[in-house]
């Protein structure tokens, strides 16, 4: 799938790299065809990793997409240059007046505050309401999903004892549902997390399915009954050493972690993670672009 960004997006000179189909802005305007527009609200801290995951993400169906990168006006993170938010990132003002195919909104290494606490709650809230009327199908991350779920359903989180860290093992229910096309029975999915989303509040939601659990860590994906929100409380789209750098970060930092669960071979930090769940993060997000956004939105919207 061709991904339309800026032109001179860092981001795309990595994914060239790769061997990925990026559409630069000049070549997509003799394109006779309504790509998708799909927006990404990115809360992440280090933006430009979460970029290249999104739209690595992103880039496995024969749709064009047209990508625009949202951020907080309520608040602007430290660990990205204003020049590139200014350069290449919209506000919700911005783009309030619009409608799109498909909204993205990522996790955010802030599940310990109540959501009330957190200082662009107000707008995260706004953001969420516009897209019931807004947005065609909203995808959901993490930190992103557990705001989503409180918001929409008022299904509440609640503090681990201690941090969910590692990669881990779910199986797959309603195999019907189209998101998990391409699946198998069990998959691996990357998790970072203190917090779980209140289980016996999720089984008496009738406007939730969960297509996807374990034992040990309860649910890891979502739908809801009428397909406009997918919650994914892991992070799929991390790439092979996200964990690793966030392990030795804090390490370095002298703070409290743990190896992380079943990532390094042989436990050993000093070898090269492999990388086993590239496919069910492929699955689920072409699915999702396809089934949930293509064949559901307008050509034109009203």
């Amino acid at each position: 799938m061709p991904v339309k960004v800026q032109n001179n997006l860092p981001a795309k000179k990595v994914m060239e790299r790769e061997n990925i189909f990026m559409m630069d802005e000049t070549r997509s305007t003799v394109q006779d065809i309504r790509p998708l527009n799909i927006a990404v609200l990115n809360l992440m801290p280090l933006k430009e990793d979460t970029e290249i995951q999104l739209l690595r993400s992103l880039s496995n169906t024969p749709l064009q997409i047209d990508i625009i990168f949202m951020t907080t006006a309520s608040y602007i993170g430290k660990n990205t240059p204003a020049s590139h938010l200014n350069e290449f990132y919209k506000t919700f003002d911005e783009v309030k007046d619009r409608k799109f195919d498909g909204l993205v909104i990522t996790g955010a290494p802030v599940e310990q505050m109540e959501f009330e606490e957190v200082q662009y709650w107000e707008e995260l809230k706004e953001i969420m309401e516009w897209s019931k009327s807004n947005v065609t199908s909203t995808f959901h991350i993490c930190w992103g999903a557990q705001a989503g779920l409180y918001y929409h359903y008022g299904i509440h989180k609640h503090l681990l004892d201690e941090k969910i860290f590692g990669v881990y093992e779910f199986r797959v229910h309603h195999r019907k549902e189209p998101l998990l096309r391409g699946f198998d029975d069990v998959f691996l999915a990357p998790h970072s997390r203190y917090t779980y989303m209140d289980h016996e509040e999720i089984a008496n939601c009738d406007k939730l399915r969960v297509l996807a659990d374990s034992d040990e860590l309860g649910e890891c994906i979502l739908v809801s009954t009428d397909r406009k929100h997918i919650f994914i409380l892991g992070h799929l789209e991390y790439d092979r050493l996200t964990l690793d750098i966030e392990y030795k970060r804090d390490l370095e930092k002298k703070l409290p972690i743990k190896l992380p669960v079943n990532y390094y071979p042989n436990d050993n930090c000093n070898l090269r993670p492999l990388l086993r769940w590239r496919g069910a993060c492929n699955a689920v997000y072409s699915n999702w672009v396809n089934y949930y956004v293509y064949q559901e939105t307008p050509y034109e919207w009203e």
